[in-house]
This record gives structure tokens, C-alpha cells and sequence, in this order.
């Protein structure tokens, strides 16, 4: 495959990847998706996706991914594992390092969405998997009958902290400052509180993540200047997401100051031939709804452009 041109690679395997690739093999232009991680990004790893037009009932993180999948695979489209660790431009080409191995395209898409941002607190990466987690959906339900922590005030903090209580026998939903969810997430938060599965902790920062043989048993928080030892079997983490970035270092293609790709109104990136879409681009609204569209965009612009390349 390395010594193969390709139409187009695509850098992510998420809804904007997917959506993209639907798009392009139904024109006929080969493509191929690398994904190091899951398929369907972190839609995947959603338990339900309640605002995606045309579910009225919402759908499934995991089913909605597993589509989109076997729709792209329909029209020809490729998926693979692989993850990315520079690109360049060379002539007309794009070069991709996929795994080590030299790839090249006539174009590029790079829809590496986004990833957890992390406390950076004593027991956090200590305890990654054994006691700390960021997906209420993926690991939930090995808390059965436990008490929880749940940091973040946001959409998903409310969100999975409400999914949580499926599991646990109590949540405590620790907010740095005030809850910063949408009304309708609030209204449900309230009836979690009232019915006493949910505690919600304001002003409250969290210190430390405790542990007594090597097995976490306590979340150090402070509230108001004073601190306390919240006695929790787990620990789940909701405070926002991180562009998947990092593999662009030292390329000619422009971040803004948040690590975001820059793009262009045809979603072009500093580099001609790559474009972005979805959770990794700067300006991005983080829905599943716009990466799909931004997904659909970016393929019928990139078409133009190969359709542009072949004219010169």
C-alpha cells in the first residue's frame, strides 16, 4: 500500500470522518480511513445521543457509529487501523506517516476529533482504569451498588453523572463553580437531587484522588476553603475535550491557540489538498449533528479540488 496513490485518506474514523467518506465513494474516489483508536470516535462511546436529527426517540452512541460504518463500507469506502505521526506535503502529493509507513494521497482529511481533558491531580493517571475513568458508558456499570464521584458541571459532567445512577447507589457530582448545563439537563439534574441520587458539590475543587491498598477509596476536595476526604469507590471525569492534535507538530498546517486546526470557509487547512471537519477543527461546535455536516462539506470540497488538480 505504500507505493500506492491514493484519492483520499482520512485521519479518524469518527462521524465526520465516516460522513465524509459517504460522500466520496458514492462519487467514486477511493478512500481509505485510519483510526488508532475506536470507530465512531467518542459517539461511540456515548450511551445515547438525544438531539441527532431523525431519531425522536435518540439512538445509541455505539448504533449510530455502527451505521454510519456500514453506510461508508456500502459505497467502497475503506477503514483500517492506524495511527498518524506527521504529514507533508511533497509536489502535488500529500504524505502521510501512518504507523511508521509512508503513505501518499492526492488529498487529506483530518477528522481526529477530540479527546478528555485530565485533572492533573496526585492518584489521577495512578489510578486510569482501576478506580478512574472518563466514560460513564464504557465502564458504569462496575460500580454497582457503589458511591461515585463525578467531576464537571458541564453538558456531559451532568450528563454522565445522570447516566451513572443507573449503577451506583449514590453520585456526587463535584462543580468547580456553577452548573454550566443546558436547561433541559438542569431540569433532570433536579429531579436526581430531590430524589437523593445525586449530591452536587458548588465551588468544589478536586485535589486528590485517595487510595488504601492501592485501591481508591476517597476523593480530596475543596469547598469554600475547606477540605474534605469524600469517601467514593470511583472516580469519573467530565471537564471538556482536547483537539487530537499532537501529530501535527512541526507541520506547515496552522493550530490556533487552543491546539484546533485552522481552516479556511472551504474547510482548508494552511497545507493545500488537507482539510479538516468535525471536533478538531478551530470554531467547531462539538455536536454530532455539525461534524456531519462538516463531514459531508469537506468531501464535496475536496472533490472540487481533485477535480481541480487533474485539470492543471
Amino acid at each position: 500500500m505504500a507505493d500506492q496513490l491514493h484519492d483520499v485518506i482520512m485521519i479518524g474514523a469518527g462521524p465526520s470522518a465516516l460522513s465524509a467518506a459517504i460522500y466520496t465513494t458514492r462519487e467514486d474516489i477511493e478512500t481509505i480511513l485510519y483510526e488508532k483508536a475506536v470507530i465512531g470516535g467518542l459517539a461511540a462511546t456515548t450511551d445515547q445521543v438525544d438531539n441527532y436529527p431523525g431519531f425522536a426517540e435518540g439512538i445509541a452512541g455505539l448504533q449510530l457509529a455502527e451505521q454510519l460504518q456500514k453506510q461508508a463500507e456500502r459505497f467502497g469506502a475503506k477503514i483500517a487501523f492506524g495511527e498518524a505521526s506527521h504529514i507533508r506535503r511533497d509536489g502535488d502529493n500529500i504524505v502521510v506517516t501512518i504507523d511508521g509507513e509512508e503513505l501518499r494521497a492526492r488529498a487529506v482529511l483530518i477528522a481526529t476529533g477530540s479527546d478528555y481533558n485530565k485533572l492533573g491531580i496526585p492518584g489521577e493517571a495512578e489510578y486510569y482504569g482501576r478506580g478512574v475513568h472518563y466514560c460513564a458508558t464504557c465502564d458504569g456499570a462496575f460500580y454497582r451498588g457503589k458511591r461515585i464521584a463525578a467531576v464537571g458541571g458541564g453538558n456531559s459532567g451532568v450528563q454522565e453523572a445522570i447516566f451513572l445512577t443507573r449503577f451506583a447507589s449514590h453520585v456526587d457530582l463535584l462543580v468547580r463553580s456553577e452548573i454550566k448545563a443546558s436547561e433541559v439537563l438542569q431540569h433532570e439534574l433536579a429531579k436526581h437531587v430531590a430524589a437523593g441520587t445525586i449530591t452536587v458539590h458548588f465551588n468544589t475543587a478536586t485535589d486528590e484522588i485517595i487510595d488504601t491498598d492501592g485501591k481508591v477509596t476517597a476523593v480530596k476536595t475543596t469547598t469554600n476553603g475547606m477540605t474534605e476526604l469524600l469517601p467514593v469507590d470511583g472516580v469519573f471525569v467530565f471537564v471538556g475535550l482536547k483537539p487530537n492534535t499532537a501529530f501535527l507538530a512541526g507541520s506547515d498546517i496552522e493550530l490556533d491557540a487552543h491546539g484546533f486546526i485552522v481552516t479556511d470557509v472551504r474547510l482548508m487547512t494552511t497545507m493545500p489538498g488537507v482539510f479538516a471537519s468535525g471536533d478538531v477543527r478551530s470554531g467547531a461546535t462539538m455536536q454530532v449533528a455539525t461534524a456531519v455536516g462538516e463531514g459531508a462539506t469537506a468531501a464535496l470540497t475536496i472533490r472540487e479540488y481533485l477535480a481541480s488538480q487533474r485539470q492543471a
